[in-house]
């Protein structure tokens, strides 16, 4: 996409917003946003090969700038050090409440819910809590109908699958562990943690999906779980976590992102970057590849995209270039309905019972599908 291109579709992505593109079009005189965009440079066009070999070709060079992309990451040890810090049977599942210290300067508190009487090793989920300024709640999320219809963990333990969660960096037990010191909580330790790992050459997101693959780890470690069959959902910063995550390991086999598919040109179009937090922000990321891209990794496994069509973080048209630049390389495999992407009309950043039970039905069927 050229500069000019580009801001040609700045101007059709306002003009359908309702934008005032008066000055834009009559006088050519540009609004700071838009010749902020226009001087940007083209990103890259993501382009599906003909051939499933040249794909398979291309995808590990995507995966492996996506790597680089998130910055000179500590070493990921070969098997976290996992401590049992408390045992709690809740009847129809088991309670651990674990931490492990991540080779970074952080120790990583979580939940294991494991399902009593499980005939074998069973399904597993990795679930990852949301934003939503909510610092102080975490991993607790499992427990809470907050923002989900029902509390998640419990739900699903119930249901026969062994539940993971970890507090995030900034978040939980881990609210006020950053470099700013205990007295700096909330959106200042957040500031304050992504300022540290950008001087340092890394990204504070790059670290959070750092502890979300060791968190994976000792998931798929544990004699309980099917190592085979392992999920991943959340909500909002739990949806892009999950994306990201199942781009970057194929040990994910299956994922339910809720509310939060967001192409970055989109986002941009829309001058909407104040609806995500720092910590999402990967420098340098445009100019190799957009959202269609990571998530264009995810093929062939099952993923099930759940989304509002009046969700802010997720411009529905960034949604739409999505599903049309992923769609082409599920067919590459032949499988072509493993990529699900629902929007709903008139709906913004919620999760709904519908979305609940939908999740649910989809990992039962992916999941459970050989037992």
């Amino acid at each position: 996409m050229t500069g000019i291109s580009r801001l040609h579709s700045f101007i059709v992505a306002t003009m359908l917003l309702g934008g005032n593109c008066k000055s834009t079009l009559a006088d050519t005189n540009q609004t700071d946003a838009a010749r902020w965009w226009e001087s940007a440079g083209p990103v890259p066009a993501f382009t599906v090969p003909a051939s499933l070999r040249e794909w398979e070709i291309k995808r590990k060079t995507i995966r492996a700038e996506l790597v680089q992309l998130l910055g000179r990451l500590p070493p990921r040890p070969k098997a976290p050090k996992v401590e049992i810090l408390s045992r709690e049977d809740r009847g129809a599942y088991r309670l651990e409440k674990f931490q492990f210290d991540n080779g970074a300067g952080a120790t990583v508190p979580g939940y294991l819910l494991l399902p009593r009487n499980a005939p074998g090793p069973s399904p597993a989920i990795l679930y990852c809590h949301w934003h939503g300024g909510e610092y102080e709640i975490g991993k607790e999320e499992l427990f809470q109908a907050r923002h989900t219809p029902v509390p998640p963990g419990p739900a699903l333990a119930q249901r026969g699958y062994v539940v993971m969660a970890i507090d995030a960096y900034c978040f939980g037990e881990r609210d006020g562990r950053g470099p700013g010191g205990p007295t700096e909580k909330g959106s200042a330790g957040e500031m304050t943690a992504s300022k540290f790992n950008l001087w340092i050459g890394r990204t504070l997101w790059g670290m959070m999906l750092r502890d979300d693959l060791m968190a994976l780890d000792y998931l798929a470690s544990r004699p309980e779980v099917d190592q085979h069959a392992i999920g991943v959902t959340g909500m909002s910063l739990g949806a892009t976590r999950s994306w990201w995550l199942m781009a970057l390991d194929d040990r994910l086999k299956t994922g339910v992102p809720i509310d939060c598919l967001t192409r970055y040109q989109n986002l941009i179009a829309r001058q909407n970057l104040k609806a995500h937090g720092i910590y999402y922000f990967v420098p340098n990321l445009l100019n190799h590849f957009d959202t269609e891209a990571i998530v264009a990794l995810l093929a062939p496994r099952p993923v099930l995209f759940l989304d509002g069509d009046q969700d802010p973080t997720s411009p529905v048209d960034g949604i739409h270039a999505i599903e049309s630049a992923v769609r082409p390389v599920y067919q590459l495999y032949r499988q072509e309905g493993a990529f699900q992407s629902i929007v709903y009309p008139n709906q913004g950043h919620v999760y709904t019972s519908e979305m609940w039970e939908k999740t649910l039905v989809w990992f039962d069927e992916k999941l459970k599908k050989d037992r």
